[in-house]
């Protein structure tokens, strides 16, 4: 992979590319993936604001075996506000805690703006700086939508997911033996699956990762969906440390990007007939303002998952053998299951084990038998729930600040009421819980931030782009992630948004391909 991450201190950014990405999380890396097999000409610059934390670029950094350097990675991901060295590196710590505005670690909190008077706001509200972005931490869980949550004018949505799952690295098995994971999926079974139908039976939760030969789990990245395609491509420049400040938009056509160098603080005119910005659910909207790009969805209907989560300990479990024991990876005892999302039951639940018990515990605990449960909520959708931007004032980075507007309706309470008493019968099934009753994580914990950008069949102002994430009357500028997401999905969304970017990447290979082809 070519990148100017080693050059020295005076690095030129280069000048021009007929494709410039915003962004290397998962949905930027499917783009550049994607040109990289099918445009093999075309010259591809990606901009990331943060370091490149680890090697590949964009790997997990749960794949990195020494604490010490896990830790690191996890610090220099924190963006302007890193925590200190005694901060946690482990991200079951504190798992079920209450606090008010809930911190992962290799995250940063937005530090103001987050609640408006009189609002719910997004407490929890969150961002990652880092090459790989979020998927440099994330569980890797990567469930396909189902009935509602599906995006019905996408007519080859299933074959997008498909390579999205192409792209991710998705396995359904890679934790399916388990030893204690068909214990765990009986009995959510007996539970749930009666009034089901057959695709959201209960299930092995699909996973974004694979086994070595030595047994090992190896957690998947943003480096796996940029595979060897793209590290291999002479034309493919990944810029760590350098900021899109502002989209060059003339009469309606994309010309290029003005990038801060991070390093230096100068400002470079990067040319382009394309820019794709995939800067995370937030960033991505704010970059467009700041561009002077304002389609009236922009930054509405914000979705976030409320989310609740227990713990109970497996009764009459047997001590299970011993799995992998690498300092990153999880031993494989009870695996992680899934109870999907439908029309009549608008939460998904995911069942993973947890390396130790969120409490202490007396005597002996069988390894694998401590099981967190996280059900997510399908959100009621508002034009009204939106992040604002301010023409004034800036936030860290110097870019325009949020202001996040967010209220939970009398439907998500019920549905929260109704999660909450799912996740006790869940639990019942399971075994007994363990540090009291479920809890109710803040707005903004779920990580899963939706809708600010999101796509649409006609223009007709409720949505930013179209069905291949081109913003609505301005060509050559595309929006990609999980905020082109339009509809309330309880479901983790990282695959269906790296589905999305699949169509985007093609369309942009398309128009590529007739231009250079006249």
């Amino acid at each position: 992979m070519s990148s100017l991450s080693d050059a020295a201190p005076e690095r030129r950014l280069p000048d021009s590319a007929d494709v410039v990405i915003v962004g290397s999380g998962p949905a930027g890396a499917a783009y550049a993936r994607i040109l990289s097999e099918t445009s093999p000409a075309a010259r591809i610059v990606m901009i990331e604001v943060g370091p490149i934390v680890s090697d590949p670029p964009g790997s997990h950094v749960k794949n990195i075996a020494d604490n010490a350097e896990r830790a690191r990675a996890q610090r220099a991901s924190e963006g302007p506000r890193p925590q200190d060295d005694a901060a946690s590196t482990n991200t079951m710590d504190d798992y079920a805690s209450d606090a008010a505005r809930l911190w992962r670690p290799g995250t940063y909190l937005l530090a103001s703006g987050y609640r408006q008077p009189g609002e719910d706001g997004l407490p929890a509200a969150a961002f990652s700086s880092n090459v790989g972005g979020m998927a440099a931490h994330w569980t890797g869980a990567c469930p396909r939508p189902g009935q509602s949550e599906r995006i019905d004018f996408v007519p080859d949505l299933d074959e997008l997911l498909d390579e999205g799952e192409r792209l991710l690295g998705v396995s359904a098995t890679a934790l399916a033996d388990a030893p204690l994971a068909d214990e765990v999926q009986a009995r959510l079974a007996r539970g749930f699956d009666a009034d089901r139908p057959a695709d959201r039976h209960v299930q092995t939760m699909p996973l974004a990762v694979h086994r070595t030969a030595e047994g090992n789990l190896v957690w998947s990245g943003a480096d796996v969906v940029f595979g060897e395609e793209t590290r291999a491509n002479p034309l493919f420049t990944l810029v760590p440390e350098a900021l899109g400040r502002r989209v060059i938009v003339e009469d309606g056509v994309v010309r290029g990007i003005d990038v801060e160098d991070r390093r230096s603080g100068e400002i470079h005119r990067l040319t382009s007939p394309v820019v794709v910005v995939a800067a995370d659910s937030l960033r991505t909207p704010q970059l467009l303002f700041a561009s002077g790009v304002t389609p009236p969805a922009l930054g509405r209907y914000l979705n976030d998952q409320p989310q609740i989560v227990h713990a109970v300990r497996l009764r009459d479990v047997e001590d299970a053998p011993t799995g992998s024991t690498a300092d990153s990876a999880i031993t494989a005892q009870s695996g992680v299951s899934w109870v999907p999302f439908t029309d009549d039951y608008p939460y998904h639940g995911q069942v993973m084990q947890l390396d130790a018990s969120p409490v202490p515990l007396e005597g002996d605990v069988i390894p694998g038998s401590i099981v967190g449960l996280g059900w997510f909520c399908a959100k009621d959708l508002q034009e009204s729930d939106r992040v604002e931007f301010s023409p004034d004032d800036v936030d860290e980075y110097g870019m325009p600040a949020m202001r996040i507007h967010y209220t939970l309706t009398e439907r998500d309470h019920r549905t929260l009421a109704d999660a909450a008493e799912a996740i006790i019968a869940a639990g019942e099934l399971l075994g007994d819980p363990v540090g009291g009753d479920p809890i109710t994580f803040p707005p903004g914990a779920s990580l899963h931030y939706q809708g600010t950008v999101r796509m649409g069949e006609v223009d007709d102002g409720t949505s930013v782009c179209d069905p291949h994430g081109e913003v609505w009357g301005t060509r050559g500028l595309f929006v990609a992630g999980n905020g082109v997401i339009p509809t309330a999905t309880a479901c983790n969304p990282t695959l269906t948004g790296v589905a999305l970017a699949v169509a985007g990447a093609r369309r942009i290979a398309r128009t590529l391909d007739a231009l250079t082809s006249k």
